[in-house]
């Protein structure tokens, strides 16, 4: 089995068989649709210049809430699952904490409604 090199001529040839002449217009949105319904919209809202005011989600936040943000922001990934964690088992805690206090509640008949 032997391979053929190709001469210099012959390699004009085959680049030359490779080109494509065709246009393509991209102007036509039924030829070039738009792939996420929405992105267009979005792109256009976000071409507005950076003004100095902040955000409208931002509006609401408390001093000690965009500091949390900034130090949330600054941890590594690492710290970042750690903290996680932390909070998942917070949460888990709290979850066995209203547990007994709902038993308890239930014992003490705290938690049911008056007769009328």
């Amino acid at each position: 089995m032997g391979l053929k090199m190709a001469s210099p001529n012959g390699g004009d040839d085959f680049e030359s068989s490779l080109l494509s002449f065709e246009n393509l217009d991209r102007a036509s949105p039924d030829l070039w649709p738009e792939q996420m319904p929405g992105v267009a919209e979005f792109a256009a809202c976000c071409k507005n210049p950076i003004t100095n005011s902040p955000p409208k989600w931002m509006a609401e936040l408390e001093i000690e809430d965009i500091e949390m943000l900034k130090e949330l922001g600054s941890l590594t990934t690492a710290n970042l699952m750690e903290k996680v964690k932390g909070l998942q088992n917070l949460a888990y805690q709290l979850g066995l904490e209203e547990s007994r206090e709902m038993t308890r509640g239930k014992f003490l008949n705290i938690l049911e409604r008056p007769k009328k």
